[in-house]
């Protein structure tokens, strides 16, 4: 994630209107992965366990698993051939071997590589010698290994305005990966975006499915993000218990409160300081920190 500044009102009321059709699925309100008020918030791994694996691997995401954690998240970005791939950033330079694969091809971005090109680097080593030979997965991969482990996935289109028609494509995939069915929807997904539109867009397009903006807009905006948001997913560092209260005071999409996830908090301190806020979610690279604060919290 980027911290970003938050997109005004009047951006958003300026956007056009969507024309996408919208999915015959009942809009009933999916419940997950909310934190029941008075309980601890759902502890989700940033990019996986991103402080202990290379992040959005395969690898992170076992990790998590094999540290007991339900809740992942991850980037999703398109290859210049069209596959959906995971990873953070639109250039592949600091998470892969690209420089020396392709030393030719600065600045080495997502979407002027082949999915076979991908495929080819190392997306391990820069973390330590042990994950060497670690890939960027494909969203498919991902997806299938995420099933397996049984978690539960908070999905995020990166940079969308980099990939017309994203959100239609990363939908078809979920629905393939049999992600969009009763169960998933409501129990096991959030998809979130720091474009407003791109949010927007996977409301209309699947009304039923929850979702989440990532940002911190005035309290006075939040009606407006309630129209195609189930989540304000803000910053740590930008919230207080008074945000957080004027947050769940407005309901969203689904006539619910809205859910406000809160990242990166890595340490017990923030920790402490984020769910003393009321929080839904923390999204954390460190989940057993986050976790063991919470306890002793």
């Amino acid at each position: 994630m980027y911290a970003r500044a938050a997109v005004t009102a009047a951006a958003l009321l300026g956007a056009g209107v969507l024309t996408l059709p919208t999915a015959s699925a009942a809009t009933q309100a999916p419940s997950a992965p909310s934190a029941p008020k008075h309980h601890s918030p759902v502890v989700v791994a940033h990019r996986g366990a991103s402080a202990y694996a290379p992040e959005n691997t395969l690898a992170a995401i076992d990790k998590a698993r094999a540290m007991g954690f339900r809740w992942v998240e991850n980037d999703v970005q398109r290859t210049k051939d069209g596959e959906l791939v995971i990873v953070h950033d639109d250039t592949l330079k600091r998470t892969t071997n690209v420089e020396e694969v392709f030393p030719d091809r600065a600045p080495w971005n997502v979407k002027d590589f082949t999915a076979a090109e991908i495929a080819r680097l190392d997306a391990g080593s820069w973390f330590s010698p042990k994950y060497a030979g670690q890939r960027v997965p494909t969203l498919k991969q991902y997806m299938r290994r995420v099933s397996h482990n049984h978690q539960s996935l908070v999905f995020e289109f990166k940079k969308p305005e980099l990939y017309p028609g994203i959100e239609q494509q990363g939908l078809r995939v979920l629905r393939k990966e049999g992600w969009l069915d009763r169960d998933h929807v409501k129990n096991k997904l959030v998809v979130q975006s720091f474009s407003a539109d791109s949010v927007k867009k996977v409301h209309a397009l699947r009304p039923d499915v929850k979702t989440g903006f990532l940002g911190t807009p005035a309290v006075a905006e939040l009606p407006q993000y309630a129209k195609f948001a189930d989540q304000i997913n803000a910053s740590h560092t930008t919230i207080s218990a008074g945000y957080v209260s004027a947050l769940h005071a407005v309901k969203g999409p689904h006539h619910k409160p809205l859910e406000i996830f809160t990242w990166t908090v890595n340490d017990a301190a923030s920790t402490v300081r984020a769910a003393g806020f009321g929080v839904d979610g923390i999204i954390t690279n460190t989940p057993d920190v986050v976790r063991k604060a919470l306890r002793d919290g």
